[in-house]
């Protein structure tokens, strides 16, 4: 068991060939969470950079996957975040599960799971959720992100007006938690420019 380079990270993506909207997703998802993971790790707080990036570059695997697999696979039948977990660990890499396994924003919803993961989970899981919440196709505020989340989706996922209220202070609250650890302000985040190399080199 090894954490992937960020090539070998880049291979197992696009082993999977993902759409252009969900590879420019993965990648802003992987820059932020390596800029995030570098400045954390620059305030002398320990962080696996190389973890933090290769997960935040595949944590929507099983949203490709779903589209190419058959119908009866059981990562078909895994939500959001565990079906990610689930194929990395087939794959060799069982410590990205974590990193992924709880990254959705349903999570802030699912009182079980959110007390567990808010009460357990590392930072390296907390800088790949956060980066999510900051970038769909480019680096934005958390704010667009949700509001892109509702014209899409409207209801369909579990959100009454409640949910989403929790579900946004929550968010709100892992963005202090990371931000701070960081020393910075939610409008500083950056990305780390490493993903376009990273595929040139893995590219077939």
């Amino acid at each position: 068991m090894s954490i992937p380079s960020r090539v070998e990270a880049a291979g197992l993506l696009l082993s999977i060939h993902p759409s252009p909207r969900a590879l420019r997703h993965a990648r802003a998802v992987g820059e932020v969470a390596g800029w995030l993971a570098y400045r954390i790790n620059a305030r002398g707080i320990p962080v696996n950079r190389a973890a933090v990036e290769a997960a935040g570059l595949l944590h929507d695997v099983d949203k490709v996957l779903r589209k190419r697999l058959p119908r009866d696979h059981p990562i078909r039948a895994l939500p959001h975040g565990d079906g990610s977990a689930a194929w990395l660990t087939e794959q060799g890499h069982p410590e990205l599960a974590r990193l992924v396994a709880n990254h959705s924003a349903n999570r802030l919803v699912d009182e079980e799971r959110y007390r567990t993961w808010s009460a357990f989970a590392s930072r390296e899981e907390r800088i790949v959720a956060y980066a999510d919440k900051r970038a769909a196709q480019r680096l934005g505020p958390m704010s667009a992100r949700f509001a892109d989340w509702q014209r899409r989706y409207g209801d369909d996922r579990g959100w009454g007006g409640a949910e989403r209220g929790l579900a946004w202070q929550r968010a709100l609250r892992l963005e202090a938690d990371v931000c701070r650890a960081a020393g910075i302000e939610p409008n500083e985040v950056r990305r780390l420019a490493w993903t376009s190399r990273a595929m040139r080199e893995a590219a077939p």
